[in-house]
C-alpha cells in the first residue's frame, strides 16, 4: 500500500479506457443498481419510524468518500490474484444474495422486510467491489480505509431487519425496559407490578410496546456513530469508544423516556398522542447531540501530528498497464449481472398478480358456521375488518359459542375461516399469520405440549391432521387446532420465518399462488376429548369436507 495521492475524478473516463473496451458497463451497471435500489428502499424509509435517518445515507455516503480522499490515510490495495479473488468474492455475494432475495420475493413479495434486507446486502457488495477497483495504486480515486468502509457501512445500517431478528431484538428490549422501569418505581416508592411488558399502577396500566422498545432509537444512535467514528476522530481508540457508547447510549435514553411516561401516567396524565410522541422525539434528538458532542470532545482530545505533505506520484503507481490483471474481472462483472439481471427480470414478471380463469364465487366464511345451534349463545366478531390490510384479504369471520357444560363448567368453542382467491396472496403470507406468530402478541403465552400435531376423531371420520397449540392467558387456557388450504387441499405447517422452509415452499406451490386458500382455526377453554361429540363440530366440519378437511 503506498501513500500516493488522489486522482482527479476527470481523469475517469481516461481509467475506463484504460481497463479495455465495455468497461464503462461496470460503473453504469453499479449506478443503475444504486437507482433501482433507492427506488425500493426509500418508500421503506418512509412507511417505517425506524428507518427514518435512511433517508442521510445517500448524503453521507458522499460526504465520507469525499472525506476519505481528503483526510486519509491514502491507502491503496495492489492489483494481485488476492486482489482479484475479493474482488470476484464480493461480485459473486452480490450476485449470490441477489438471487436468493427473489426467491424469497416469490415466496413472500418485493416490499418483504427479507427481501428488502437481501437487496441491501447485494447493493452493498457490489459497491465494495467497486470501490476496491477504485483503491488501486493505479486508479486512485477512493482510497482504503476507515472512512470508505463506514460509508459503506452506513447502507448496512439502512436496512430494514429481517421479521425473526427484528421481533426477538424487540421482544428483548422491552422485557429489559419494562424490568428497568419498574425497579426505578420501586425506588421511588411507586407501587406498581409487571405482567410481561406491561407495568400495572394504582390508578392505570402501561404497556411498553414494540414502538416503545428503543429499536428506532437503538438504530438511529448506531447510525450516527458510525458516521461520528468516520467523520470527526482519527484515532482507533475513539472510534471504538463512540461504537460501543452509541448502543448503551441510545437504550439508556429510552430507559429515561419509558420511566419518564410512566410517571406521567401514574400522575394521571394522558400519555398517548402528543407527550408519547414529544418525547420520542426528543429523545432521539438529545441523543444524537450527545453523541456528537462527545465525538467533537474526542477529536479535541487526540493528539494527532499534522498529516505529512502527500510524495510524488511514482511512475509506476500511473503505468494504467499495470491494470490488466484487473481487466479478468470485467468479463465476469459483465457475466454475472447479466444473469443476475435476467433473473431479477424474471421473478418480477412471474410474480405479479395472477389472472387465472377460476370464476367461482367467494364464499361467505359466515355460513360455514352455524349461526344459532341449541343451546349455545352465540357472539359473531364484528372488527375483523381491522385485520385485513395484514392478511391481505377481506374475506373473514369468525364467531364465538358459549353454553354451560354437564358439570356446570362454562363451554367455549371459537370458530375462525379465512378465505384468499387464486392469485390473491403467496403460500407463505398465509402461513405467517399462525397463532404461533400472532396469539402471543395479544398476550397468550404458548405452553409446551408433547405433540404439535394431531389427527382429530370426529364421529365416524378423521379430520386431516390438524397444528395443535395450547395457550394460556392468565391462567385461562385455550386450545387450539388450524389448518391450512392450498388449492382444496391441507398443506403441512411450515415457519415462514426459517429461510429454507420459506424457500421450499416455493419450489413446493409456485412462484404464483393460483391455487384459492383457507385458514381455518378452531379454538376451546376445553380439550378435544370434551367437545367431539358436539353437533356444531359436526355442522361445521361437513361443510369444510371440499377444502380438504
Amino acid at each position: 500500500m503506498n501513500p500516493t495521492p488522489t486522482r482527479p475524478w476527470r481523469e475517469v473516463p481516461g481509467l475506463l479506457r484504460a481497463l479495455g473496451p465495455g468497461s464503462w458497463w461496470i460503473p453504469g451497471s453499479l449506478a443503475v443498481l444504486l437507482v433501482a435500489w433507492l427506488w425500493r428502499i426509500v418508500p421503506e424509509w418512509s412507511a417505517n419510524p425506524d428507518l427514518s435517518h435512511g433517508f442521510f445515507t445517500p448524503i453521507l455516503f458522499a460526504v465520507l468518500l469525499h472525506e476519505s480522499r481528503q483526510r486519509g490515510p491514502l491507502r491503496w490495495w495492489n492489483v494481485s490474484k488476492l486482489w482479484i479473488s475479493v474482488v470476484c468474492l464480493g461480485l459473486f455475494a452480490s450476485l449470490g444474495l441477489l438471487i436468493i432475495a427473489s426467491l424469497f420475493a416469490a415466496a413472500l413479495d418485493w416490499t418483504h422486510t427479507l427481501v428488502l434486507f437481501l437487496l441491501g446486502f447485494s447493493t452493498t457488495g457490489a459497491l465494495a467491489a467497486l470501490l476496491l477497483l477504485a483503491a488501486t495504486p493505479q486508479v486512485r480515486l477512493v482510497p482504503a480505509n476507515w472512512i470508505t468502509v463506514a460509508a459503506l457501512l452506513l447502507w448496512v445500517f439502512s436496512l430494514p431487519l429481517p421479521p425473526g431478528t427484528y421481533h426477538s431484538l424487540t421482544f428483548t428490549l422491552q422485557l429489559w425496559v419494562s424490568d428497568r422501569v419498574l425497579e426505578a418505581l420501586h425506588l421511588l416508592g411507586v407501587p406498581a407490578i409487571q405482567n410481561g411488558n406491561i407495568i400495572e399502577l394504582a390508578n392505570t396500566s402501561v404497556g411498553v410496546e414494540e414502538a416503545c422498545s428503543g429499536v428506532r432509537s437503538l438504530l438511529s444512535c448506531v447510525f450516527a456513530g458510525l458516521f461520528f467514528s468516520a467523520a470527526f476522530v482519527r484515532k482507533v481508540g475513539s472510534r471504538i469508544t463512540l461504537l460501543v457508547l452509541a448502543p448503551l447510549l441510545a437504550i439508556g435514553m429510552n430507559f429515561v423516556r419509558s420511566l419518564l411516561l410512566t410517571l406521567l401516567a401514574n400522575r394521571g396524565v394522558d400519555i398517548t398522542g402528543f407527550w408519547h410522541d414529544a418525547t420520542g422525539f426528543a429523545i432521539l434528538g438529545i441523543t444524537a447531540v450527545l453523541l456528537g458532542l462527545l465525538a467533537l470532545l474526542l477529536e479535541k482530545l487526540e493528539d494527532v501530528s499534522p498529516a505529512a505533505e502527500p510524495v510524488a506520484t511514482p511512475p509506476e503507481a500511473d503505468n494504467l498497464t499495470a491494470l490488466a490483471p484487473a481487466r479478468r474481472v470485467r468479463p465476469i462483472y459483465f457475466a454475472g449481472y447479466t444473469a443476475g439481471l435476467a433473473v431479477v427480470l424474471f421473478f418480477t414478471v412471474m410474480t405479479r398478480p395472477a389472472t387465472t380463469g377460476n370464476e367461482s364465487p367467494v364464499p361467505d366464511v359466515l355460513a360455514f358456521m352455524p349461526p344459532a345451534p341449541a343451546g349455545w349463545r352465540v357472539a359473531t366478531s364484528t372488527d375483523l375488518y381491522r385485520f385485513s390490510d395484514i392478511l391481505e384479504t377481506e374475506n373473514l369471520g369468525q364467531r364465538i359459542y358459549l353454553k354451560e357444560g354437564p358439570n356446570g363448567e362454562l363451554l367455549q368453542v371459537t370458530l375462525y375461516i379465512a378465505y384468499w382467491a387464486p392469485g390473491q396472496a403467496p403460500v407463505s403470507t398465509v402461513a405467517s399469520h399462525t397463532p404461533d406468530a400472532c396469539w402471543p402478541g395479544a398476550g397468550w403465552s404458548p405452553q409446551p405440549i408433547a405433540e404439535t400435531t394431531t389427527r382429530l376423531d370426529l364421529g365416524e371420520r378423521q379430520l386431516h391432521v390438524a397444528e395443535h397449540r395450547l395457550f394460556h392467558n392468565q391462567r385461562m387456557p385455550q386450545h387450539v387446532w388450524f389448518w391450512h388450504s392450498y388449492d382444496r387441499r391441507v398443506i403441512r405447517e411450515f415457519n415462514p420465518r426459517r429461510p429454507l422452509e420459506l424457500l421450499s415452499s416455493v419450489f413446493h406451490y409456485g412462484i404464483r399462488s393460483d391455487g384459492e386458500q383457507m385458514f381455518v382455526r378452531l379454538s376451546s377453554n376445553q380439550p378435544w376429548e370434551t367437545i367431539r361429540d358436539e353437533p356444531l363440530l359436526q355442522e361445521f366440519f361437513a361443510g369444510l369436507q371440499p377444502f380438504g378437511l
